[in-house]
């Protein structure tokens, strides 16, 4: 779990109006003013909220209402932010991923605490307070003793209390130098008294001012879906953009046609060459090897050789053998004559064969020529079908649709009364908080707050009070001085509720804590104590000098070291097993310089296991630290 962002208007302890961003690590917070902001309260406020308005002691001085927010990540991994009317109700929103949207989880303070602890990984609110929040509050030393015997004064026993019961104030040791000082501090309370009137003024013009920024705010949303679509828009494919020609759609349509067309075509040519090859062989046996052309050779020498023997040398008659060559020829003639025929024939077959490959070549080259460009579209877009090219090409009107739309939103919105009213008020009233602002500084760069100026003299008059009419000394009821009780071990309480963080019995806890414990205390003491030690009941014993010796029994400087030690241990094995940020308050303000850099060093080796928001103005602390933020 780690905190990201806390947003204030009007709390107190917290500039009139901001917004602070929370990072990892050890990080510091510092108040505007020397009054400690109440960080670990308003988180409890906001996280473990009763419904019942108590968190209306948050609001500042002066402000009539007061607003406050927290965006976290659980342990979940979701972020989360929740938002509350001090002293009214507040809302849990959850981060979509997705979207990047808030989206409403509930508006019902139980449902939000029960939420918060089941899902978002919350403890219960008083392992939260006395483990992962430490404020001035809880040190033992500022807590009240165990009660104690009630110490009488003889001379007023069974009258009222002295003075000196009622109040802790000293007696003035210079009565004529707090006189002055009254003086001055009545001065200096006129003064406080104008600037806190100034600053009143200020605080409600900042909440004039957050409101008409929430007005006007109301149309970044619009404008950030305006720019985006029109990226969106310009970034849409068109047939110019991706080279196509502008009746992409066209061809597109027109494309199983011209499909149909060159099927068509080839089937067509097709036939015509199967016909035109039935009828011509596809070769011609030479002339050469026809037996039956040699035959008729032949048979025409035999008849003529016979008749121009015979004629010449037996008889006349016989040269009419001669007559029988002329059949004889004639036939080989004949079948010279289909020979040259068939030939031609062949010759017309191959001139037939070139003209079927120029009409497919052809039909190949128009289909081609209204394809390539349908091809080039679906290669372009990125697209597996032909019917998806029409919807990515015509997307870009739709978006151009969207723009329109949202700009006739905006300029809807911005036409509104209120908006207008806002944009022009606020302009004056940011002139108005300069115009205070310069007679706040003009006042002096740091003026006390009025009720602590008023604290103050209040002191200072009861201290003149008591100096002028001095106190009977406090004693028992037989005359002897009143006894001082031990402080309260601080143990008890802590070990129970990290035994409920472990999931453990406490004797557990205590074998998990000791050794590192002893690690911390004797650090920060400059090893005054060499151990600790728990009873089974969760009481500590501190060991120094082979004595032990009940940490209630500690000056109390050291049993605030010790506390220091312990819940520091608590939180470092606490974060082995769940993250959960720690929340100091100035809790170290009084004590010795000397231990505050080794301080200092402690909470950043706690910042590399988890988040540590430390809220100070001490200036050491921030010069350790990962980070400031100034609240």
């Amino acid at each position: 779990m780690q905190f990201v962002e806390v947003a204030v208007q009007n709390v107190r302890g917290f500039t009139p109006a901001g917004r602070f961003a929370l990072k990892a690590g050890y990080l510091v917070l510092k108040p505007p003013s020397a009054e400690a902001s109440p960080f670990a309260g308003v988180l409890l406020a906001l996280l473990y909220a009763d419904g019942r308005g108590q968190d209306a002691s948050f609001i500042a001085p002066g402000a009539k209402s007061g607003k406050a927010a927290l965006t976290f990540v659980g342990i979940d991994g979701a972020t989360y932010r929740v938002l509350r009317e001090l002293g009214g109700s507040g809302t849990l929103h959850r981060l979509n991923k997705t979207t990047q949207q808030p989206e409403l989880v509930s508006s019902d303070a139980s449902e939000m605490n029960q939420f918060l602890r089941g899902q978002v990984g919350l403890p219960p609110r008083t392992s939260f307070e006395q483990l992962y929040c430490l404020q001035p509050g809880q040190l033992p030393s500022r807590r009240p003793r165990k009660a104690a015997a009630k110490a009488v004064d003889p001379k007023t026993s069974g009258k009222f209390p002295s003075l000196a019961n009622a109040s802790s104030v000293a007696a003035a040791e210079d009565i004529p130098a707090a006189e002055a000082k009254v003086r001055a501090l009545e001065a200096e309370l006129v003064s406080a008294r104008e600037v806190d009137q100034l600053q009143f003024k200020v605080d409600g013009l900042s909440s004039q001012i957050f409101d008409a920024d929430q007005r006007l705010k109301g149309t970044e949303g619009l404008k950030v879906a305006i720019h985006e679509a029109e990226n969106a828009w310009r970034a849409a494919p068109t047939p110019q953009t991706l080279g196509l020609p502008q009746d992409i759609l066209n061809r597109v349509q027109r494309y199983p046609k011209a499909l149909a067309r060159r099927d068509e075509a080839l089937n067509r040519l097709g036939a015509d060459r199967d016909a035109d090859a039935a009828e011509v062989p596809d070769s011609v046996e030479p002339l050469t090897q026809d037996r039956m052309f040699w035959l008729g050779i032949g048979v025409g020498v035999l008849f003529l050789g016979l008749s121009l023997g015979l004629g010449l040398g037996v008889h006349r008659a016989f040269r009419y053998l001669a007559l029988l060559d002329i059949p004889a020829f004639g036939f080989a003639a004949f079948l010279a004559l289909r020979y040259v025929d068939e030939l031609q024939r062949a010759s017309r077959k191959d001139s037939k064969e070139g003209r079927f490959d120029a009409r497919e070549k052809k039909i190949h080259e128009e289909f081609e020529a209204e394809a390539a460009p349908v091809r080039m579209a679906q290669k372009a877009l990125g697209v597996e079908s032909l019917d998806e090219i029409p919807t990515a090409l015509e997307r870009k009107e739709l978006l151009a649709a969207r723009v329109v739309e949202l700009k006739d939103q905006l300029a809807g919105v911005e036409a509104d009364p209120e908006f207008v009213a806002a944009s022009t008020q606020r302009q004056a009233l940011k002139e108005q908080m300069d115009a205070l602002n310069a007679e706040l500084t003009r006042k002096g760069s740091y003026v006390r707050d009025m009720r602590e100026v008023e604290r103050e003299l209040g002191r200072v008059k009861e201290s003149i009070t008591l100096a002028k009419a001095p106190p009977a000394p406090v004693t028992q009821a037989d005359g002897s001085p009143a006894p001082v009780e031990p402080l309260e071990d601080p143990s008890p309480a802590v070990l129970s509720q990290a035994a409920d963080i472990f999931t453990t019995d406490v004797l557990s806890v205590q074998g998990m804590l000791k050794e590192r414990c002893v690690q911390y205390l004797t650090a920060l003491t400059d090893r005054r104590y060499q151990g600790v030690e728990w009873d089974k009941e969760g009481r500590a014993f501190a060991l120094a000098s082979g004595r032990r010796v009940p940490v209630g029994e500690l000056p109390p400087k050291d049993l605030d070291l010790y506390y220091l030690a312990l819940r520091m241990t608590v939180v470092e094995k606490g974060s082995a097993r769940v993250k959960r940020p720690f929340v100091l308050e100035d809790v170290f303000a009084g004590m010795e310089e000397v231990k505050l850099p080794l301080i200092a060093r402690m909470l950043k080796h706690l910042g590399t296991l988890t988040q540590v928001v430390h809220v100070t103005s001490h200036p050491g602390f921030a010069q350790m630290s990962d980070g400031t933020v100034n609240v």
